[in-house]
């Protein structure tokens, strides 16, 4: 695998270790939320030729990433929201983007069965409705100060239709970052 990194204030990623996708399957529709540069959305792409990125920041070198490693990824330059323009902020570097749900980011995916999301609190704005039909999630769970308090209805409803774990380690730091959220659906 090839990524290219530039000199930049912000962290390009390019190794996922605290993501497990072993389990993606040749005809899941993957959509992974918060990209980065590629880490995880061009690993897919290996598994599975139904994959989308979406990613508002370093979304440049997401782009030159996939094509350096000629995978299949559609890219969709945004961020998991509410609709409406957001300043985004990553490692000091800002932007405007547009914003999506999560049912428009499924949609203009053309659905999803494997859900990456790593969108530094942005998780706690899904509706429990727009899990239905995800068969996996794989997703970085924010708490306060870099996001809002967690979301108790998407909460209970993760802990009625999937079985899950969440994983404290590895993590990038301790402040703000609850674990990884490994579910499948039950």
């Amino acid at each position: 695998m090839q990524f290219r990194v530039i000199d930049a204030s912000y962290r390009q990623i390019t190794e996922v270790p605290e993501y497990m996708f072993s389990d993606i399957l040749p005809d899941d529709r993957v959509l992974d939320i918060g990209a980065n540069v590629g880490a995880f959305c061009i690993r897919a792409a290996r598994l599975s030729p139904h994959v989308t990125a979406v990613e508002p920041v370093t979304v440049d070198l997401l782009e030159e990433n996939v094509r350096l490693n000629h995978v299949n990824v559609q890219v969709i330059r945004g961020a998991l929201g509410t609709g409406v323009p957001s300043e985004i902020s990553w490692d000091g570097c800002r932007c405007i983007s547009p914003t999506y749900t999560l049912g428009n980011l499924i949609d203009m995916a053309g659905g999803c069965d494997f859900l990456k999301c790593d969108c530094e609190g942005a998780e706690w704005l899904i509706q429990p409705s727009d899990l239905d039909g995800i068969r996996r999630i794989e997703m970085e769970l924010h708490i306060p100060p870099i996001s809002g308090p967690p979301n108790p209805a998407l909460l209970d409803y993760i802990g009625d239709d999937y079985r899950f774990s969440i994983d404290r380690s590895p993590v990038y730091s301790p402040l703000g970052v609850m674990g990884i959220l490994h579910a499948t659906r039950t």
